[in-house]
C-alpha cells in the first residue's frame, strides 16, 4: 500500500481493507486499435478530399496530390519524418478555415464515405474483446470528429484522437494534442490511470511502424496489415501478424457526428493531403 493507504489503515480499518483489496486486484483490460488500414480500409483523411474540394477548402492540385499520397500510404505506409512534415504542412494549410463549414461537410458526408470501409475482421475482433469484458479504444492521429462516430458505431468505449485549437470559430493552425507516435502512448497512459487499465494485460493493434511506441507499451501487441518496417519488427519480436481484407457496410450502425465536439479536429484527419503535397514535390524533384 502507499503511505496514504497506511495512514488510512491507522484511522479506519474498514477503509484500510478496501485499499489493500484495490492493490491486490489486477487492473482492467483494454484493446487499443489504430484506425487507418487497421479498422478501416483507407486513409480516413483521403476519403474527405472530394467534399472539401467541392466546398472550396482545397484546390484541384491538392486533390491530385492527395490521391498520390494515398497511393503511397496504401503501398508502403508513412514513416516518422513524413508524418512530421505532414503536420507542419497541415497547420499552414488549415489556418483560417471556418469551423462551421467543416462541421457541415463532415455531418453531410460521413456516413456515405466511411460506411463501406470498415473491415469485417476488425469489427469481429472488437466484438470478441467486448465479449471478453475488455474496453475498446480507438486511437488515431485523425481528428476527433472523424474518429468518434466510427468508434461509436463499433461500440468502442473510448477514443483518443488529435485535437486542434480554435479561436473565434476559425482554425488557428495550431495543434492542441497530436495523437501520433509517443502521443498515442501518452493518451493510453492517461486512460490507464483514469480507467484502471493494466497495460501489461492490454492489447494493441496497428499497421504502421510509427505506432511501435503504442504497440510496445502493452503486453499483447499485434501487427495488422503491417507496413514493411512494422512487419520486420513484429517478426523479430515474435508478435502476431493479422491480415484484414474484407470491408463491410456498417451504415445502420454509424451515428450522426456530435454537434458538441469541436469540429476543427477533423482537419488533422487531412494529413494525407499534406502527405500528397510533400510526396508529390519530392517526386518532381527526383525526376
Amino acid at each position: 500500500m502507499t503511505a496514504q493507504d497506511d495512514q488510512t489503515a491507522a484511522g479506519d480499518p474498514a477503509r484500510a481493507s478496501e485499499a489493500a483489496g484495490r492493490h491486490d486486484q489486477p487492473g482492467r483490460v483494454a484493446a487499443f486499435f489504430d484506425l487507418d488500414k487497421t479498422v478501416i480500409a483507407k486513409s480516413s483523411a483521403f476519403v474527405f478530399s472530394k467534399p472539401f474540394f467541392d466546398q472550396g477548402l482545397i484546390d484541384r492540385r491538392t486533390v491530385l496530390e492527395s490521391s498520390y499520397a494515398h497511393f503511397l500510404f496504401m503501398l508502403q505506409g508513412a514513416d516518422h519524418d513524413q508524418m512530421e512534415r505532414m503536420r507542419e504542412h497541415l497547420t499552414k494549410m488549415c489556418a483560417g478555415w471556418d469551423v462551421a463549414q467543416v462541421r457541415a461537410i463532415v455531418a453531410e458526408t460521413l456516413h456515405e464515405l466511411v460506411d463501406p470501409l470498415i473491415y469485417a475482421e476488425a469489427a469481429d475482433l472488437i466484438a470478441d474483446h467486448k465479449i471478453r469484458g475488455h474496453d475498446v479504444v480507438i486511437v488515431s492521429a485523425s481528428g476527433e470528429e472523424i474518429v468518434a462516430p466510427i468508434a461509436a458505431a463499433l461500440g468502442a468505449t473510448h477514443t483518443a484522437a488529435t485535437r486542434m485549437v480554435v479561436e473565434n470559430g476559425k482554425y488557428t493552425g495550431e495543434v492542441e494534442f497530436y495523437c501520433y507516435g509517443k502521443g498515442k502512448v501518452t493518451a493510453i497512459e492517461q486512460l490507464s490511470v483514469t480507467e484502471g487499465y493494466d497495460l501489461s494485460r492490454c492489447y494493441a493493434y496497428s499497421d504502421s511502424v510509427t505506432d511501435l511506441p503504442m504497440l510496445s507499451a502493452v503486453g499483447h501487441p499485434t501487427a495488422v496489415n503491417p507496413d514493411r518496417n512494422l512487419r520486420r519488427e513484429a517478426t523479430s519480436r515474435g508478435w502476431p501478424i493479422l491480415t484484414f481484407s474484407n470491408p463491410v457496410s456498417l451504415w445502420a450502425r454509424i451515428p450522426a457526428p456530435s454537434t458538441t465536439t469541436v469540429a476543427a479536429t477533423v482537419v488533422v484527419g487531412l494529413s494525407a493531403l499534406a502527405a500528397g503535397a510533400i510526396s508529390y514535390r519530392l517526386l518532381r524533384r527526383r525526376q
